[in-house]
């Protein structure tokens, strides 16, 4: 099994999601390397504040330190040999050292995004946003076909449900289902009592409750 050993500098976690602000490229190098883990990779890392002596002990990483202070780190060992150091590399290189197939390039293009956006303001009937949206596609190239497809595609979606109430208004308000209504409402009301109409016979003549 392929074994990577990530260095990284003195820091509270290596998530990227503590402190004051969150660093995207912690938050993107924490799901690459969880994503390594899926792939059967064996993924070591270590936080200088909180295990130095992973430091001292590694050879190599005590020598870099030593060369370069704490800008050699992070630092990446794949099998023992160091691939990178003083930076955060990509999921790319990272299956390169791991020897794993790289994910799939992803589909989701600005273009492609303009797209669902425009799709998103014909569904929330947003009249700015779908003239914001298609005044960037048409910069970004879109065709026109593509965004009446989007429009199209959105507006089915949305049709469904408002077909789906209507019918469920109309049985409803159908003749048959008035006309049971109207005969449950006559069965479930109570008879009034023949002295009194809320609490049974009035201890008076006249009196109502």
């Amino acid at each position: 099994m392929t074994r990577m050993q990530v260095f990284d500098p003195a820091m509270c976690c290596p998530t990227g999601i503590c402190g004051p602000s969150v660093d995207p490229k912690l938050v993107r190098f924490a799901a690459d390397l969880d994503w390594l883990k899926t792939q059967g990779i064996s993924v070591e890392r270590y936080n200088l504040s909180n295990q130095p002596l992973a430091f001292a002990e590694d050879e190599t990483v005590k020598a870099a330190l030593h060369a370069q202070g704490e800008a050699a780190l992070p630092l990446i060992k794949v099998d023992g040999q160091i691939q990178s150091h003083g930076t955060y590399p990509s999921r790319d290189q990272l299956a390169t050292w791991a020897g794993v197939n790289g994910p799939a390039p992803s589909i989701y293009t600005e273009a492609v995004q303009e797209l669902v956006s425009i799709g998103a303001a014909i569904a929330s009937n947003c009249e700015p946003c779908f003239k914001f949206h298609y005044d960037k596609a048409r910069k970004l190239g879109v065709s026109q076909e593509d965004m009446l497809l989007a429009v199209n595609t959105a507006q089915g979606v949305k049709d469904v449900p408002a077909k789906s109430v209507l019918a469920l208004a109309d049985r409803y308000l159908s003749e048959p289902t008035v006309e049971r209504i109207k005969a449950q409402a006559i069965t479930l009301t109570p008879a009034a009592p023949a002295t009194g109409c809320c609490s049974g016979p009035s201890k008076t003549s006249g009196s109502c409750c």
